[in-house]
């Protein structure tokens, strides 16, 4: 399969290492151009190109750049891509760590619906609640005992169930999470972020999700000292 990666982080550059390992055919990109990703390109054996290439050249595309970057990529970045390329999104709303403030986020609007709504795609989310060393390593066959599940979010029954077929080649069950508009049960502060449960865990982590927000994942209010 062709699979675009938009970000060479911690989890874009492990997803083109395993992807790769697997026998994908990988196009890596970043904000710095394919230059920079050329040791990337001789370890994995992935294409290094740029953001507008690793978008046209899937039939899955990773999204997995930080939050407050996601309005900076191209308006057309995905103009003219067939409907049926799916569009993954990894990525968390961080606004005291990393992000600031988005507002349409924190007046409600779940991370990944808001992506979506830049990015003018459907996106499907998943990814975003493992820690990228444990998605390097802690791969396991179908049916072995110690196997991680991944929460898969998306409005599209089609794409969910391609991306989940994708998580069981990287050896991880994948739960249906439901809509993206429900993709706030993954997100940072929920009982499935940044764990590492079975099937039946992610699902009860997931049932236990609280909408509201804790003091730690939301933006300081405004005149805060930030102390």
């Amino acid at each position: 399969m062709n699979i675009g990666i938009i970000g060479a982080g911690h989890i874009g550059g492990t997803l083109t290492r395993r992807l790769s390992a697997l026998g994908h055919n990988v196009f890596v990109a970043n904000s710095r151009g394919p230059e920079s990703l050329a040791a990337l390109g001789r370890e994995t054996g992935a294409r290094p190109v740029s953001v507008e290439e690793a978008a046209r050249n899937g039939e899955i595309v990773i999204v997995t750049i930080p939050q407050k970057n996601i309005p900076e990529l191209p308006r057309d970045l995905f103009a003219g891509v067939p409907d049926d390329v799916i569009v993954i999104d990894t990525g968390n709303y961080y606004p005291q760590q990393r992000d600031g403030r988005i507002e349409d986020i924190e007046a409600g609007t779940t991370e990944s619906r808001w992506v979506s709504q830049q990015l003018g795609r459907p996106v499907v989310k998943t990814f975003n609640n493992i820690y990228a060393d444990h998605l390097l390593r802690l791969g396991r066959p179908a049916g072995d005992p110690q196997r991680i599940a991944l929460p898969v979010a998306g409005d599209d029954p089609k794409a969910k169930q391609k991306v989940i077929a994708l998580l069981d080649e990287l050896g991880f069950d994948g739960v249906d999470a439901g809509t993206i508009d429900e993709s706030w049960r993954q997100q940072p502060g929920t009982p499935v972020y940044a764990t590492d449960h079975d099937t039946n865990g992610v699902k009860q982590a997931l049932s236990e999700a609280s909408k509201e927000r804790t003091p730690e994942w939301r933006a300081a209010k405004a005149g805060a000292s930030g102390r």
